[in-house]
C-alpha cells in the first residue's frame, strides 16, 4: 500500500504531504495507537521523546520493542550515549531529515511522543538563541558549588523573572542554560523566545491528542506501569548505565523521571518505598505538564485515550483528514 504523497521538490502547487503528530501524556497508549495505525496506513515512526534518544535506557523510557521496531520502522531512538547530551535543536534537525526521507520512500510520517517541547519546535521553529559556551557555563556551574542552585535561581530572578517563574530552583540544568543566555546575549531567554521564527516545515500536519477522561485512571495507569518496569529490572538497567558511563544524578539522561528517584534509591538516598512514591508523584507530575502543554496547541483533535474504542475512533479521523482508506490490515 503506498501513499498518495507529491513527491518533495515538485514544482507545482499540489498539497503539502501529510504528517501525523500522535501526542499525549505518559501512559497515554500513545505507543499502541501508533502500532494500530501502522496497520492500516503506510507510516514510519518518528519517537518525539527526549529519554528515548539514550542507548541502554530502555525499561524507564517504555523504548519500543525490538518486534515492534522490526514490524514498523522506527526513527530517533537509540541514537546517543547516557553521558552526552540532545537538545531541541538536534532534535529539529533529525527529525526533518527523517520526515524528508520517509515522505521521498513514498510514506506517511507519525510523530509519537510525550515531549511537547519537541512538538512545538517542529510546529514553531526555534528561537536564535546562542549556541552553549564552555566558559560560561563553568563559571555559572563554580558558582552553584558555592552557593547553590536555588540561590543561583535567585541571580536568574534577577534578570529573567519570566523564565525564573516556570524553572524550578532545584533545575540545574535549566537554570544554567537561561543564565548562559542573559550573561551571552544581555536579554531574557524569555525575551528571545517571542520572537521565534516559522519553521516553515512542508508539511500538513494531523494533530492528535490522546487525554484522559478520568484523570484517575491515568494515575493508575501509571503506578502499575512503574511496578511494570521496576519487575523489568529498571534498578539494574541504571545501575548498569551508572557502572559504565561517567556520569551523575544531575546529567541529563539521569534527570529523566524514574532514572532520577531510581539513581537517588542506588546512592542510598531513599529506600525502595520512598522511591514509588517520589517517583509516582514526579510522573503525575508530568502528566500534568504535558496536558497544560496540550490545552496550550492548536488545531488539535482530542481523543479520550480510555475509550474502549479509541483505534476505531483514531482510524476514522485519519481517513476523514483525507489520508488512504484503510480497507483491511497490513500482513507485517
Amino acid at each position: 500500500m503506498t501513499a498518495q504523497i507529491p513527491e518533495c521538490g515538485s514544482q507545482d502547487h499540489a498539497a503539502p504531504p501529510p504528517a501525523i503528530l500522535l501526542m499525549g501524556p505518559t501512559a497515554s497508549g500513545k505507543s499502541r495507537i501508533a502500532l494500530d495505525i501502522a496497520k492500516y496506513f503506510p507510516v514510519e515512526i518518528i519517537s518525539v521523546d527526549s529519554a528515548q534518544v539514550y542507548r541502554h535506557m530502555d525499561v524507564g523510557t517504555a523504548k519500543p520493542s525490538q518486534e515492534a521496531r522490526a514490524s514498523v520502522p522506527h526513527h530517533l531512538v537509540d541514537l546517543i550515549e547516557p553521558h552526552q547530551r540532545y537538545s531541541a535543536a538536534q532534535f529539529l534537525h533529525d527529525a526533518l531529515a527523517a520526515l524528508r526521507e520517509i515522505t521521498e520512500r513514498g510514506n506517511i510520517p507519525l510523530l509519537v511522543g510525550g515531549t511537547m517541547l519537541y512538538f512545538r519546535t517542529l510546529i514553531e521553529g526555534l528561537s536564535e538563541l546562542p549556541a552553549a559556551d564552555g566558559i560560561v557555563r563553568t563559571m555559572i556551574e563554580d558558582r552553584a558549588k558555592t552557593r547553590g542552585w536555588p540561590e543561583i535561581h535567585a541571580d536568574l530572578l534577577q534578570f529573567d523573572p519570566v523564565s525564573a517563574a516556570r524553572i524550578k530552583p532545584t533545575d540545574s540544568q535549566r537554570i544554567q542554560r537561561a543564565l548562559e543566555v542573559y550573561y551571552l546575549t544581555g536579554k531574557p531567554m524569555s525575551e528571545i523566545f517571542k520572537k521565534s521564527r516559522a519553521s516553515g516545515i512542508p508539511y500538513r500536519p494531523i494533530s492528535i491528542a490522546l487525554v484522559p477522561g478520568d484523570r484517575g485512571v491515568l494515575h493508575q495507569r501509571i503506578a502499575q506501569r512503574f511496578e511494570d518496569m521496576l519487575e523489568l529490572g529498571l534498578i539494574d538497567e541504571v545501575r548498569a548505565i551508572r557502572d559504565k558511563f561517567r556520569i551523575t544524578g544531575e546529567s541529563p539522561s539521569m534527570r529523566c523521571v524514574g532514572y532520577r528517584q531510581i539513581w537517588m534509591h542506588l546512592e542510598k538516598k531513599m529506600d525502595i518505598a520512598e522511591t514509588r512514591q517520589k517517583a509516582l508523584a514526579a510522573t503525575r507530575q508530568l502528566a500534568k505538564r504535558q496536558l497544560t502543554w496540550l490545552r496550550s496547541m492548536r488545531h488539535v483533535q482530542e481523543f479520550d485515550c480510555l475509550a474502549e474504542d479509541l483505534p476505531d475512533q483514531v482510524r476514522r479521523h485519519l481517513m476523514e483528514a483525507g489520508l488512504q482508506s484503510p480497507g483491511t490490515p497490513k500482513v507485517s
